[in-house]
């Protein structure tokens, strides 16, 4: 039977758990990004704005049925602060991305994620599509796995960004 010294020493022995659960993370590790068509960058480099990151293969059928909300995003919001990048999976080749990035018009950045060190930063990604909102110190505000809500992003992304 838990005595009534125990029940509240329970709550005392629990906060420090709790209170790590509820701290700030830590932003995202550093990965190079090697951008198709642009000068390299990292995960690093993109600190002090928020970013879009979604991984995708050409492959994928919900990756691109989510092209035309990420190009809505990139087109609001790009002027304001955000920053969309797609990120093909390592086992697409470059043929087939610069391929598809032609046929669909994609708008925003897309990076090559060659050796996975890019997944691996977040996580190891296995599933595509899979989307991370990061903010301005990057941290993951928001991760989907699957098609994301697009209001809901819009929302987060409003919250992130200056008003115009």
């Amino acid at each position: 039977m838990l005595t009534r010294r125990r029940f509240l020493a329970l709550p005392l022995a629990l906060a420090p758990l709790v209170l790590s659960a509820c701290a700030p993370q830590n932003s995202t590790p550093d990965a190079p990004l090697l951008m198709l068509d642009a000068p390299a960058s990292s995960l690093a480099a993109l600190r002090g704005k928020p970013v879009l990151l979604t991984f995708w293969a050409t492959s994928c059928p919900g990756c691109i049925e989510e092209i035309p909300l990420l190009s809505e995003l990139h087109t609001s919001y790009a002027a304001r602060g955000l920053q969309v990048i797609g990120i093909a999976m390592n086992y697409d080749p470059e043929t087939q991305v610069r391929a598809l990035r032609e046929r669909l018009q994609v708008p925003y950045p897309l990076a090559l994620d060659k050796d996975g060190a890019v997944s691996a930063a977040m996580g190891t990604v296995r599933l595509t599509p899979t989307t991370f909102l990061l903010d301005a110190q990057g941290q993951v505000v928001y991760q989907k796995i699957g098609i994301f809500d697009l209001n809901k992003v819009k929302g987060l992304i409003e919250g992130m960004l200056p008003k115009s």
